[in-house]
Order: structure tokens, then sequence, then C-alpha cells
């Protein structure tokens, strides 16, 4: 599991940056466009034989415990969709030392699931 801030965009197309002048004429300056438009963070979760998860915080919404619990219910169901003969075995589970990470409530849902979370050394 981990988690990356994307910053996103509409660049300028060839067409649309295209401008009518005379030829003796210099070209018109142009000022730096802003880059990103935006930032959304996306959550991965993935193990040895590729992405199972790819969820993006709702614009507004925090990173909390409650919101991390129901990405673990999310990826309870896709491991039992892709990954059938996982869940059956135990499921160890690796993330950083966040807050959200190391909250009750994570921890609870953990159990619940039946993950066995790995010990990461910060």
């Amino acid at each position: 599991m981990d988690e990356t801030w994307l910053y996103h965009y509409d660049p300028e197309t060839k067409q649309e940056s295209m401008e009518w002048r005379h030829s003796g004429l210099p070209r018109p300056i142009k000022f730096r466009v802003q880059k990103s438009a935006g930032k959304v963070l996306a959550s991965n979760i993935w193990d040895q034989e590729g992405i199972l998860l790819i969820d993006y915080l709702p614009k507004g919404q925090n990173f909390k415990s409650e919101y991390y619990s129901s990405l673990l219910v999310q990826l309870k169901d896709i491991l039992k969709e892709k990954r059938r003969w996982k869940v059956t075995k135990r499921v160890l589970f690796l993330h950083g030392n966040a807050q959200t990470y190391r909250a009750y409530a994570t921890q609870k849902k953990l159990n619940y699931l039946g993950f066995q979370c790995l010990y990461h050394p910060p």
C-alpha cells in the first residue's frame, strides 16, 4: 500500500497554440501557463502479481481511518474476486507508519478482515 499526489493539467494542443501574425512582426511573449489545475491523492494497493486497487480520494475528504478502513474492505472484495486462492491463505499486509495506519479503528478492521500486518520500521 502506498499513496501519492497526482497533479493534473490540461496541456495546450499544437492547433490551439497556433496564431496569425504578419511575417515581419516578432512573436508575442507567452506567459507561463499554470502547470497544475489541481492535485488528487491516489492510493495504490498491489501484490507481487500486479496492481489490485487504485483509489482517488474524493475532493474535500481527508485521508482518515474511516476512509482507509473502507479501502481495506474494498481490497478484501477484490482479493476474493481476483486472487481467490490468496484469501484462503493468510494475507500479509505492509503499509507505512502514518497515524492513519496505526489508528485503533484501522487495526481493528485489519483484524476483522483477517489481514496480518507486518512490522514496518520508521
